[in-house]
């Protein structure tokens, strides 16, 4: 007869993301998932396979609960400039301040590891749909005549999303709100009209 799953695995999965995303994968073994989840290792195993599938699980989660959202707001807010402005204020709230200050991305953290091939294939997607979702509004802006002639938008893109992944690291280790505001102040400086 097969085993019951007795438990909720969307519960379990958010409690492993939490874990991944606070202490990253090298810092995290079997057994904090266990004490995590309060599940057993038998059953995480039947559940969700190996630590890596686990993991990338976990970074799938991520992606879709927390990442995608943001995103798809900014892709579709039509404010050109001032959208990718707020995109920015809500991140150094979020990475500065609450229940998660300090502890950056996920995906930013998790591409300062070296992550098995499954968890890399998420984080290409997360960057591709960050550095299309400020492509954007960068589009709309450039429509506005907001951006500076000669404005690359796919380059302009990559740079920004890449500046929001070192938000995120710079916030782990300390980084306050206003040091890493500067940063964006004189990104959006250099591309505005």
């Amino acid at each position: 007869m097969p085993d019951v799953k007795h438990f909720d695995e969307a519960e379990a999965l958010a409690a492993v993301e939490q874990l991944f995303w606070r202490r990253g994968s090298a810092a995290t073994g079997i057994q904090d998932v266990v004490a995590a989840t309060g599940l057993s290792r038998s059953s995480l195993y039947n559940a969700f396979g190996g630590k890596d599938d686990l993991y990338a699980a976990a970074a799938k989660r991520y992606l879709e609960h927390r990442s995608r959202p943001m995103f798809d707001q900014l892709a579709a807010d039509g404010r050109g400039l001032v959208a990718v402005r707020g995109f920015f204020d809500q991140l150094l709230r979020l990475r500065c301040s609450g229940e998660y200050a300090g502890w950056g991305c996920m995906m930013a953290n998790a591409n300062a590891e070296n992550p098995p091939d499954a968890v890399r294939a998420v984080l290409s997607e997360h960057h591709a749909v960050l550095r299309d979702s400020l492509a954007a509004a960068l589009k709309v802006a450039q429509g506005n005549g907001e951006l500076q002639s000669g404005v690359e938008v796919t380059g302009a893109a990559e740079l920004l999303t890449l500046l929001a992944y070192a938000i995120n690291l710079r916030s782990r280790s300390g980084a306050t709100r206003a040091q890493l505001r500067s940063a964006v102040t004189a990104a959006l400086a250099a591309l505005a009209t």
